[in-house]
């Protein structure tokens, strides 16, 4: 019989360390020949690219060096040629490294920064992103690096996912203009090179507009289509264009398929090597499934078990073989391949020594706002193969960034660190996330700060009125845009949560709207409305204007090189907390920018978590 112990302090084997010796791996690919498989993985804050041939063992391609592209949020870190790859380097630049033997050297000045390089189909060029700051274009450098790069498209604010059309002088991009982000509206543009270096002529806008998104294009290997995904009314579809005719296809639709681009390099389907079928991934209720659909738009699913989620979809270029970083919610992300039917491991993210029935699996599950809109989340219940308690457990109420993002059914550390200590915890997907259609993510335009909050609220009242979780000791976390609602949450519903956790939360929306980055300067346009129209919004809204209503504890969590939300932002709330003399907690962490990244950090952030958590919520 299991033992009885208070929810809250079981015993987990997910310790502090432990969780910090998690791999994060941002991307996989093929190089040219489908013979070596490449991904990319953090380790404590260093980004290394590993390479595998065949049946031979994984080595490091970089040592001393971190591979990391810094334009936004970064993402587009390398891509692979044959025999060598092209990456980015932590100073901005591209380099060049051979897959044998040799020193990676760099082919771009150092000056601004790059991402989301692509190789011409000869390998003599490289087509990139290019950011000062302030302005972003589209640039072309020879693969040897023995020329200055050149201009390749500029005039527009931002651009994304380069392609090379795979025999004729063609390629293809993303662009789009603020105040937009990238899925409110989006253009895709063709033009034709010429010349020596190549240059573009005569681009033209195949796709989307300032309303209509646009993502991921790609051409077909035999040269005959570009496909790419559009978002024209309620949910994506999948289109294939034909170069020669016009004529468009759309091959599937009415599912949601493009992810929020929040990061360059980002792939959810990939064309067969024959040109015949794609490969693409659906994401139903936060599920995912792989499908192939032909050019007749028959489609065919194909068996993901054990995964519920995968992300960067690559098919290597002469068989129809398939890499991705797959997971489930007990199972931490995987390199793996798909081919013939069966999956094959390439590297774990974790050593995998706790077995998956200890985990928590975690349940949709829906409520209603108080305009009736059917909001979603993901329970994990409390988990754990030794104890069991008594009585209700205390619940984590767990709030994402974005706010445009969605937490789905792949491996949540989080979530399973307190679901496995006798918490219940609780993703809110809540208005304004994506993956439930367009009119659900565009709810929170212009109120940002109301929905949300309500969509939090909300999800834990319907944990204590299903009788899930103790109604008595609930805590809101969160962190970036989720922070914010952590910090509004406290304030319109003092009492109503035990204590609050608030990493790099926004706190105040007039310094957010003139210090952010360059990717969010005008986000807060329409979250919440342009300046000076929407002045008194703003104060409406910024935590640190009404900071007196809060009561309950609150531990704040910031970084200190973040550029996306300032430290600035954090320690004028914590001296409001101060000056009242509210129970608080404030870390700092050297080093570190909108997020952890340093396995130091992340073991040290979860100790001072579960510290708080035990002195105000389970011994309070």
């Amino acid at each position: 019989m299991p033992r009885v112990l208070p929810y809250g302090l079981w015993p987990s084997p997910l310790e502090p360390e432990r969780m910090a010796s998690l791999l994060r791996i941002t991307d996989v690919q093929w190089d040219r020949s489908g013979r070596v498989l490449i991904w990319r993985e953090e380790r404590s804050g260093r980004g290394v690219l590993v390479a595998r041939e065949g049946d031979g063992p994984p080595r490091d391609l970089t040592e001393i060096e971190s591979v990391r592209a810094r334009i936004g949020y970064g993402g587009g870190d390398f891509t692979a040629g044959d025999g060598f790859v092209i990456y980015v380097g932590e100073d901005g630049r591209l380099y060049r490294l051979p897959l044998a033997h040799g020193l990676p050297r760099p082919i771009t000045p150092p000056f601004g920064h790059a991402a989301s390089p692509i190789l011409s189909p000869d390998g003599r060029w490289v087509l990139y992103v290019h950011s000062d700051g302030e302005t972003d274009l589209l640039a072309l450098v020879d693969a040897e690096g023995r020329c200055w790069p050149q201009k390749v498209a500029e005039g527009a604010d931002f651009y994304m996912q380069p392609a090379w059309h795979p025999t004729r002088p063609l390629i293809a991009w993303v662009e789009w203009d603020h105040p937009n982000m990238p899925w409110d509206g989006a253009r895709l543009c063709l033009a034709r090179l010429e010349g020596d270096p190549p240059r573009p002529s005569s681009p033209e806008v195949i796709a989307g507009d300032a309303t209509t998104p646009v993502f991921q294009p790609a051409f077909s290997p035999d040269g005959r289509f570009l496909s790419y995904i559009l978002t024209d009314g309620e949910w994506d579809a999948l289109v294939v264009m034909d170069l020669e005719t016009g004529a468009r296809r759309i091959l599937v639709e009415g599912t949601t398929l493009a992810p929020p681009a929040w990061v360059q390099g980002l792939r959810v389907y990939g064309w067969s090597p024959q040109g015949d079928r794609l490969f693409y991934r659906r994401n139903e209720n936060a599920i995912g499934s792989l499908e192939a659909v032909d050019l007749e738009g028959r489609i065919t699913r194909l068996d993901l078990h054990p995964y519920t989620w995968f992300d960067q979809l690559a098919v290597a270029p002469d068989r129809e073989a398939l890499a991705m970083i797959a997971s489930s919610p007990v199972l931490p992300p995987r390199v793996v391949t798909w081919e013939d039917g069966r999956f094959r491991v390439h590297r774990f993210a974790s050593a995998e020594r706790i077995p998956p029935e200890a985990f928590s699996f975690p349940q949709p599950i829906q409520w209603r706002a108080p305009d009736g809109t059917a909001v979603h989340g993901l329970y994990y219940p409390p988990a754990s193969l030794e104890v069991t308690g008594v009585g209700l457990p205390p619940a984590l109420i767990s709030i994402h960034g974005g706010p445009t993002s969605q937490r789905v059914m792949s491996y949540n550390a989080d979530a399973q660190f307190f679901a496995t200590r006798g918490f219940a915890y609780l993703e809110v997907n809540y208005r304004g996330s994506t993956g439930y259609g367009r009119s659900y993510r565009d709810a929170l335009k212009g109120k940002w700060g109301l929905l949300d909050v309500e969509d939090a609220v909300g999800g834990a009242r319907a944990l204590a009125e299903q009788g899930l979780a103790d109604p008595r000791r609930r805590v809101i976390m969160g962190g970036s845009a989720g922070g914010y609602t952590v910090l509004n949450a406290l304030i319109r519903h003092p009492g109503f949560f035990r204590a609050g956790i608030c990493l790099f939360g926004v706190t105040n929306l007039f310094t957010l709207a003139a210090e952010t980055h360059k990717f969010e300067a005008h986000y807060l346009d329409s979250l919440v409305g342009p300046l000076p129209e929407a002045a008194e919004r703003y104060r409406e809204w910024s935590p640190i204007f009404h900071a007196d209503r809060i009561r309950d504890p609150v531990a704040i969590f910031q970084g200190e090189e973040d550029r996306v939300v300032p430290p600035s932002q954090a320690e004028a709330l914590v001296e409001a907390l101060r000056r009242r003399g509210v129970p608080h907690f404030y870390r700092l962490y050297p080093g570190e920018g909108h997020g952890w990244r340093r396995a130091e950090t992340i073991a040290r952030f979860y100790r001072e978590v579960l510290e708080f958590l035990r002195q105000h919520v389970l011994f309070a």
